[in-house]
């Protein structure tokens, strides 16, 4: 259970502590002084999205811590499974949110994600507000209603796997069932890309090659008149050596010389290279000879050339994108050539899709209108305390293809009068009558839920008299064994509670500031009365709010 809620410069909440009590527990206050904050801070813990709009004007951050006691055992095992460890079966959420939007998450004081902590929070809390009402107005909704009283919880689930999985098949299936025509023509450009670039038999790095020997012709004279003047150096020219007789000579010399001195190792790396020379002098007089340049080469280069070129503007700037584009045009040839063969095979994985589907479709069927009588007796009873015992309330299906729900629509009718047949909620429901049967809806739902807080936001929405009195009842019992939380502006509610608090905006030092304090006694007393009376607390309005104080103490 919500044991302690902790808020820091959220909006106009500078700093406040609010420590919960078992059962039932109320807040109160004027419009505008911050009741929605603490909804915002708690969804905030939670792991809800955030703004860097609740940080207060003028803080660094904005801070949210939540005590929760006497947590449940699917808790207490999520944060042996995630790593988190817990003392007491007791959990501390922490949210920090920074002026620039930047957000930090502690579970137990260690680092978190608010996705960790949304795994936390379905088991944690439920907070129902007028977005709740309101989703009763969509038909779509609905059947979320329904489900939470299967009996295998995770039926919708298997469901909607088999759903996903027929739907993939499907699309395959869909995208090979081309028109006749254009698969026709889409063969004939496959066939012609195929045909054309492994015609060319290209080869990676060849356009590189080519190019460099295209220079090399267009500069022949140049490399030709360069290597003869090398010849010229290396073996001379007739009237004067060249450098390799001229390094043998030397070396000739200097051996003489080591005979008379210690020169022997300055002789042999001489000799050396004289050996060295004469071999790269081969190696150039072979590229020499090599510089022969035939004109049909030239011719043929050129034509090879052009022909890399526009391949290259058709199907990609290299060999390998070019190569890239060949592999991927002939596996789509040879998958539309084997489209007849490609289509029964996956016709027969559609069929056994479809038959698990449907197995599991009439599964969830049965177990949802099942899983319907329930809700409808146990709203009808509810809705017979909330004083509204004449409607009638029914679970309508309506049988429909397969799609990610089921094979049914689900929808809420209810009939407001006897004698009326029952027609769609959305159409006829006023906004008390959907406050109510969206309570009892919940309290209805309550005996398949594991979570021990529940947070009302203005459930009391279009209610009054003997109505909010009995929505008060209805909240007080939902309390026994678990917490219930709600946020009112009607007395009748407020006077149920075991306990009372008061949500009070004032000015400090030229700012708004909310503060929450829990009311006793006489305190306790003038709120209700200001509720009833308005902001001076006549002494009928005392009187009733003591009358509703005595009624609920004696219900107790």
């Amino acid at each position: 259970m919500l044991r302690s809620l902790q808020i820091e410069n959220v909006a106009v909440i500078e700093k406040a502590q609010i420590d919960f009590d078992d059962g039932f527990c109320a807040l109160t206050g004027e419009t505008g002084a911050g009741k929605s904050i603490l909804i915002d801070s708690l969804s905030a813990v939670l792991g809800s999205r955030t703004s860097k709009d609740l940080v207060r004007r003028g803080s660094e951050r904005a801070a949210v811590t939540a005590l929760f006691e006497e947590c449940s055992a699917v808790v207490m095992e999520l944060l042996k499974e995630m790593g988190f460890a817990a003392d007491d079966n007791s959990l501390l959420l922490q949210r920090i949110i920074t002026a620039d939007g930047r957000t930090t998450c502690r579970i137990n004081g260690y680092p978190a994600n608010a996705t960790v902590i949304r795994r936390l929070a379905v088991h944690l809390v439920n907070i129902y507000g007028q977005q709740e009402n309101h989703v009763l107005l969509d038909p779509a909704g609905h059947v979320d209603f329904v489900d939470r009283l299967l009996d295998d919880d995770a039926l919708v689930f298997r469901y909607q796997q088999a759903y996903k999985s027929l739907r993939v098949f499907e699309a395959e299936r869909d995208a090979l069932q081309m028109n006749e025509a254009d698969k026709a023509r889409r063969i004939d450009m496959l066939k012609y890309q195929v045909n054309e670039l492994t015609a060319a038999n290209l080869q990676i790095g060849e356009y590189e090659q080519l190019q460099a020997r295209q220079k090399a012709i267009a500069n022949a004279e140049k490399i030709a008149a360069a290597f003869a003047g090398v010849m010229a150096m290396l073996d001379g020219d007739g009237e004067q050596a060249g450098a390799v007789d001229l390094t043998r000579s030397a070396a000739e010399q200097l051996a003489e010389c080591s005979r008379y001195l210690n020169v022997a190792e300055q002789s042999e790396r001489l000799t050396s290279m004289g050996y060295e020379l004469e071999a790269l002098r081969d190696e150039i007089r072979g590229l020499a000879d090599d510089l022969m340049f035939d004109p049909q080469e030239q011719a043929a280069l050129e034509e090879r050339l052009d022909v890399l070129y526009h391949l290259a503007r058709k199907y990609g700037s290299n060999e390998e994108d070019m190569l890239a584009f060949l592999q991927k045009a002939q596996d789509e040839l040879d998958a539309l050539e084997r489209t007849d063969e490609a289509m029964q095979a996956l016709n027969g994985q559609i069929d056994a899709a479809l038959k698990h589907a449907q197995d599991l479709a009439a599964e969830l069927r049965a177990q949802r209108h099942a899983a319907a009588k329930k809700l409808d007796a146990a709203v009808a009873e509810e809705l017979r305390f909330l004083n509204m015992p004449d409607v009638a309330f029914k679970t309508s299906f309506t049988e429909c293809a397969l799609y990610n729900g089921g094979s049914e629509r689900v929808e809420f009718l209810i009939s407001a009068n006897p004698g009326e047949p029952p027609k769609p909620l959305a159409k006829i429901a006023s906004g008390g009558e959907l406050s109510r049967i969206m309570l009892a809806i919940i309290s209805a739902l309550t005996q398949k839920d594991d979570v021990s807080t529940m947070i009302f936001d203005e459930i009391d929405a279009g209610i009054s008299g003997r109505a909010a009195l009995k929505v008060g009842d209805r909240l007080k019992k939902t309390a026994k064994g678990r917490q219930v939380i709600c946020i009112t502006h009607l007395a009748q509610i407020a006077a149920k509670a075991d306990a009372h608090y008061l949500i009070e905006k004032t000015v400090r030092e030229g700012r708004a500031v909310t503060s929450v304090t829990r009311l006793l006694g006489n305190d306790r007393l003038q709120e209700l009365a200001r509720i009833i009376g308005g902001p001076s607390a006549t002494e009928a309005a005392l009187q009733t709010a003591r009358e509703l104080i005595e009624e609920s103490n004696d219900q107790q």
